[in-house]
C-alpha cells in the first residue's frame, strides 16, 4: 500500500485534480459549443450550460456562442498557468518514486505517459492562444482584453487544426491515464491512487 513518502505534495495534488477536472471540463464546453448557431439573440446573461444551476451575467450584450468561446478561452488562459505552475512545482518537488510492486515496463511506461501528458497539456491551450490571436477576435479572459486579434485566416487555420489534432492525442493519453488508474486501483490493488490523494 501507498505510504506518505510515496505520497505527492499537497499542492501537487490540488494542481493535479484542478488540471484534471478543468481539462475535462474544456473538453466537454468544446463539444458543447461548436454545436451554437452562429446568429443568435444576444443576451447579458446566460444559463450556464442551460441546466438551471447558475446564471452568469454579463456587462454587455453577446451571442451565446460568443459568450462560450470566450469561456473556452479564458478557462484555457487559466489552465495554461496553472499548467505552467505545475511544472514549477514538478521541477521543485520532484515526483515520489514509483511504486516497488510496478514491473519496469510499466514504470518506463508510467514516466513517458507523464512527461507526454505534460507537453500535450502546455501545447493544446498554447496552440489555442496562438489560434485566438490569429483571428480577427482577439484574446479575452474572462472580458478583460488581453490582446487584439491580428485578422490572419490563414495562421488561424493552421493552429485550428493543431488544436484539433493534439486535443485528440490528450484524449487518448486522458483515458490511458484513467485506465491505468483503473488497473492499478482494482487489479494490483497496489494503492497509486493513493498517492494523489489528501488522505
Amino acid at each position: 500500500m501507498a505510504t506518505s513518502s510515496t505520497k505527492y505534495t499537497k499542492t501537487a495534488i490540488i494542481l493535479h485534480w484542478l488540471i484534471g477536472f478543468g481539462i475535462i471540463f474544456m473538453f466537454l464546453l468544446g463539444w458543447y459549443m461548436c454545436d451554437l448557431p452562429k446568429e443568435a439573440p444576444k443576451s447579458m446573461s446566460f444559463d450556464l450550460f442551460d441546466l438551471g444551476i447558475y446564471t452568469w451575467q454579463l456587462s454587455e450584450e453577446t451571442s451565446p456562442r460568443s459568450f462560450y468561446f470566450n469561456l473556452h478561452k479564458s478557462v484555457g488562459i487559466t489552465l495554461l498557468g496553472l499548467i505552467a505552475f505545475r511544472i514549477f512545482w514538478r521541477l521543485t518537488h520532484p515526483a515520489p518514486a514509483l511504486l516497488k510492486t510496478m514491473k519496469a515496463w510499466e514504470k518506463k511506461l508510467a514516466n513517458a505517459t507523464h512527461h507526454a501528458l505534460y507537453l500535450i497539456m502546455v501545447l493544446l491551450p498554447a496552440s489555442g492562444v496562438a489560434m485566438a490571436l490569429y483571428s480577427k477576435y482577439g484574446i479575452k479572459w474572462f472580458g478583460i482584453p488581453l490582446a487584439e486579434g491580428l485578422g490572419d485566416e490563414a495562421m488561424r487555420d493552421i493552429f485550428k487544426n493543431a488544436h484539433g489534432i493534439i486535443g485528440i492525442i490528450l484524449l487518448t493519453l486522458l483515458v490511458l491515464h484513467i485506465l491505468a488508474v483503473l488497473k492499478h486501483t482494482f487489479v494490483n490493488k497496489d494503492g497509486t491512487l493513493k498517492r494523489m490523494m489528501f488522505k
